[in-house]
């Protein structure tokens, strides 16, 4: 097996192919976007997150050449019709955003969005129910296998809300069903408002300082952190606000910080858009 390393712009890709080094002019083409999810290591291996440049120009020397005015491509992995806020944000921060839960696509685009919603099926993280609410499977494990594809490319993922709780389950963490203090995080006809402390150095620190107020609407949180995963943010009663990987550009807030920005701009929290703008920098242009 012949092995090269193509670089691009703060990316390194390593390709396998029993016939030899997969060539530029394949990256070039876009052939391999399908293929990557589901012959991820007989194909392409992403050794550092960013961008995919599989539709980008690529010279002879693998150095990437990313188009003039380039708008960077971010999936929501949930249902359409409730994901407007999330993809109204984005667009206004300039970003492409398309709704889609199929994870053959996740080639095709530069971060994961993982929305809020119902509650996660109980089984996916080896209990039964006991307050769990609204919940949709289906969708749960079609969400799970999109962070899936996106881990493996190494690519940023943002989880907001249920979002969060997703990601903690696939890394092997936990969920409480039912928050003994869900009165003072749980939607009651309009999001909840709550001091939270972030944790000094994380990026919730230098986005927001160390106390700010966050939106609430949730009556679930995460319990035992997953694998490589640590909770940066907490509430007042110690409920987990914010995570972020230790290695991977993947992040996750209970909060809705598309619902503290723009239009829905509020006076008793700070700018929701400031973690959005960060989460689409993770991405590489």
């Amino acid at each position: 097996m012949n092995t090269v390393l193509y670089q691009t712009k703060k990316v390194n890709f390593l390709s396998k192919s029993r016939g030899g080094a997969v060539p530029p002019s394949v990256f070039q083409s876009g052939r391999l976007q399908r293929e990557v999810v589901f012959s991820f290591w007989s194909k392409v291996h992403i050794m550092d997150y960013g961008l995919f440049c599989l539709n980008n120009r690529v010279p002879a020397d693998g150095m990437a050449a990313p188009e003039e005015g380039f708008m960077k491509k971010i999936v929501i992995a949930g249902n359409s019709g409730s994901t407007e806020n999330y993809a109204e944000a984005l667009t206004r921060l300039g970003a492409s955003c398309t709704v889609t839960t199929d994870c053959r696509f996740a080639g095709d685009f530069d971060a994961l969005l993982l929305p809020g919603g119902g509650d996660i099926d109980p089984v996916l993280f080896g209990e039964s129910d006991h307050g769990s609410r609204k919940i949709e499977p289906g969708l749960d494990r079609k969400q799970l296998a999109m962070l899936d594809a996106f881990v493996r490319l190494s690519r940023p993922v943002l989880g907001i809300c249920k979002g969060m709780q997703i990601i903690n389950v696939y890394f092997g963490g936990g969920v409480i069903q039912d928050l003994p203090t869900n009165y003072a995080h749980q939607y009651d006809g309009r999001d909840q408002v709550h001091p939270s402390h972030a944790v000094p150095g994380s990026i919730f620190h230098q986005l927001y300082g160390a106390d700010f107020n966050v939106n609430s609407a949730h009556h679930q949180g995460i319990g035992s952190p997953g694998r490589g995963l640590s909770v940066v943010q907490y509430a007042p009663d110690g409920v987990a606000e914010g995570i972020v990987h230790e290695n991977l550009p993947v992040i996750g807030v209970q909060w809705h910080p598309e619902r503290m920005c723009f239009a829905r701009r509020r006076e008793d929290t700070p700018d929701g858009s400031l973690l959005l703008s960060h989460f689409l920098s993770l991405t590489v242009s």
